[in-house]
């Protein structure tokens, strides 16, 4: 029988802290991240206001004002115009929006096609190894020996006229390769971890495997791959269309062919059509600042997707 002084001096177990979960570790982590949330909410922004470019500039981006008044005027607020207009009247802020549409339907279509392709082919060649890895990486060393703005030239001119929905399927048909050799090297060094073994050792099938373990684990390094992605289709398609090439300005505006239109007019004393620094300076201000946000907002999230960041 107890006494009450030892009755007093029993205390109930101490029951273990809940985990709060995955996600919340991982809003926990970003949070900490200043820098990224910044870049990520102008991204989020600067996507949001190009996919609304139909509402917030209906008028569409070709149309034409012949007044000799409007004729390449610098930014004003008088008529509207607050990016000022090009040599034929038309509205270079409408433009851009359009822009920025079109680049980042390409870029952002493009980028999930190359990211779904790559994770499906570096996933097997890392999780299933063997022939199958050798078959499958020695295919992406073919297509990577090509350099990419020199296939992409010979492409686009052997497509023309190259529309946006060509320019989508041809970038995704090359930038897997790169999200195929990342998920690999992932899919190599989880495929050897101790959690995989224990799966493997309680009869967990190999799709379950590489569904509930692996992929959650690389899933820090698939979405910066995916981020830089956008990042690199539309920095070359702006190269390309700097050149002259890929979607052309009269058929549908990019950030790339407006900015392009200083490589054709001129700068300075040299410019023959008359174009103003406006012109093609908001187009490639908005591509610079979309490829700063993507590559800062990738850093970011792979440091809060990345399970096993520490504390």
């Amino acid at each position: 029988m107890t006494t009450a002084v030892e009755q007093r001096s029993v205390r109930p177990p101490l029951e273990a802290p809940r985990s709060r979960g995955y996600w919340f570790s991982v809003g926990r982590r970003l949070l900490r991240q200043p820098a990224a949330l910044f870049a990520l909410a102008v991204l989020v922004a600067l996507f949001t206001v190009g996919g609304l470019a139909h509402e917030i500039a209906p008028q569409g981006w070709d149309d034409i004002n012949l007044s000799s008044r409007w004729s390449n005027h610098a930014p004003t607020v008088v008529g509207h115009h607050y990016l000022g207009t090009d040599n034929i009247g038309r509205d270079v802020l409408v433009r851009t929006l359009w822009g920025l549409h079109d680049t980042e339907s390409v870029a952002l279509i493009g980028a999930a096609i190359a990211t779904a392709l790559g994770l499906l082919v570096g996933g097997l060649a890392g999780f299933r190894r063997g022939w199958l890895d050798v078959v499958l990486m020695r295919f992406v060393d073919l297509v990577t020996t090509f350099p990419v703005i020199v296939l992409m030239l010979v492409v686009f001119t052997l497509l023309e006229p190259v529309t946006a929905t060509t320019a989508t399927i041809v970038f995704a048909l090359y930038m897997w390769t790169f999200v195929a050799r990342v998920v690999r090297a992932q899919m190599l060094v989880l495929g050897a971890a101790e959690f995989v073994e224990a799966a493997r050792a309680v009869g967990a099938s190999e799709l379950r495997i590489f569904l509930r373990h692996l992929l959650p684990n690389a899933a820090g390094t698939l979405v910066v791959a995916a981020t830089s992605m956008v990042g690199q289709i539309m920095l070359v398609e702006a190269t390309v269309e700097f050149f002259g090439f890929g979607v052309n300005s009269l058929l549908r505006p990019t950030l790339g062919n407006l900015t392009a239109e200083a490589a054709v007019s001129g700068i300075g004393h040299y410019n023959s059509l008359g174009l103003g620094w406006w012109v093609w300076a908001t187009p490639a201000a908005v591509l610079v600042l979309v490829l700063l946000c993507v590559n800062v907002a990738g850093d970011g999230l792979d440091a809060a997707l990345n399970p096993r960041a520490s504390r």
